[in-house]
């Protein structure tokens, strides 16, 4: 369940810290009961973009198939064999 918080509740940095330390996703801060801001730990942010640039590189590896882009993997290693 999303951690929802109003902004004014980060004056306590050191409580917002520990909030965002002790769950694996991002913390909402609200402004006049709407949505303002996203906080959340660097292992977080670290995983969130990992899973990003995963989704992004098979996306890619989708389009260049849709393209037929590919080769054989044993030619493919071959080539790099002789490199």
């Amino acid at each position: 369940m999303p951690q929802i918080i109003p902004i004014k509740d980060l004056k306590n940095t050191s409580e917002i810290s520990d909030l965002c330390h002790s769950t694996s996703e991002p913390v909402f801060i609200t402004k006049n009961g709407y949505g303002d801001m996203v906080i959340m730990s660097i292992d977080t942010f670290e995983g969130i973009s990992n899973k990003m640039n995963m989704y992004q590189s098979l996306i890619n590896s989708e389009q260049q198939i849709k393209e037929g882009k590919v080769r054989d993997a044993r030619e493919a290693l071959n080539t790099v064999r002789k490199d």
